[in-house]
């Protein structure tokens, strides 16, 4: 186990290195930082000048980006253009996402699993058409049209919750903002959970455990659970980085400053840095994530080992 952590870690450096090198070119080459400072009005070649000296980028682009990595690995994010350093907005923004996030992922777990388990065990009863019919809804809504659905709903009709998320954002406040980030990945694990049950619900070994006369509940829980939740796992740790990145529009809608709101606010002012710098923490949270699932595969299924 030892071994194959360690050359998981190593095989991370070069995907690491490859997607924020791919990402510093797009968002540089693709975008004038130096437009989004002066506002609407060009500026004149001196102050435009003065601009790429001071923040460093009348410098190729390939020293641009070996400076950066350099000095990411010392913790430094860079600055962005209004003087604050990027890491003091990652500071206050993915606690709020992390939390956010959270929420979510505990929906997919509990909701979407047991929904799954549920309909994979009665497939074709009433149950099962009625949830897969709520799913293909779910999927087939924007996210932005949920969000608004509820808002408008349960804040400004029936007055359960705030429209809108305090500055702190407890746990609280992020339930329904949380629900409307996991919909869609919510439906698509009770999809996955309920077909990937319902196939291995007619396996040998499910089978063989039931002419043991093992009790029903054991059955389903030490045998084909445990089976039917690698898929699932797979999705879920997946899940994590696209949840915390593309919180944007569930952000936008509940007004939390999180990590999908500094992203949109970066992305229409052009600051580069700021895209850039949150963008290679969700790289990070990426690859951590994957190798989280790839050694849960162990623990759900002893007959995988790892060398």
């Amino acid at each position: 186990m030892g071994r194959y952590v360690v050359r998981r870690l190593l095989q991370m450096i070069p995907v690491f290195v490859g997607a924020t090198l791919l990402i510093f070119l797009m968002v540089n080459v693709m975008g004038d930082p130096i437009a989004g400072l002066c506002g609407e009005r060009a500026c004149d070649p001196a102050t435009a000048a003065q601009l790429k000296r001071e923040f460093g980028l009348d410098k190729p682009l390939w020293q641009q980006y070996l400076t950066y990595m350099g000095d990411v690995f010392t913790g430094d994010f860079g600055t962005a253009f209004n003087g604050q350093p990027v890491t003091e907005l990652m500071a206050t923004a993915f606690p709020v996402t992390i939390r956010l996030t959270i929420v979510a992922i505990l929906f997919e777990i509990v909701v979407g699993i047991t929904l799954g388990v549920v309909t994979g065990l009665r497939r074709g009863r009433p149950i099962d058409t009625t949830v897969l019919v709520g799913t293909l809804v779910v999927i087939s809504v924007p996210v932005f049209v949920t969000g608004l659905v509820l808002q408008i709903l349960l804040g400004v009709e029936w007055q359960w919750i705030q429209p809108s998320v305090s500055p702190d954002a407890p746990f609280g406040e992020l339930i329904v903002p949380g629900l409307v980030l996991a919909s869609v990945s919510l439906a698509y694990v009770t999809r996955l959970t309920r077909t990937s049950i319902a196939e291995n619900k007619r396996s040998d070994y499910v089978r063989t455990a039931i002419a043991k006369g093992l009790p029903r509940h054991r059955v389903i829980t030490r045998h084909l659970l445990r089976n039917s939740l690698i898929p699932v796992v797979t999705f879920i740790g997946t899940d994590i980085g696209a949840l915390m990145g593309g919180a944007i529009v569930t952000e936008r809608i509940f007004n939390i400053h999180g990590v999908g709101y500094q992203l949109y606010q970066g992305i229409l002012r052009q600051n580069t840095q700021t895209v850039v710098g949150f963008v290679t923490v969700l790289v990070l949270v990426f690859l951590v994530a994957n190798l989280l699932v790839d050694l849960l595969y162990a623990v759900l299924d002893p007959r995988i080992r790892y060398a």
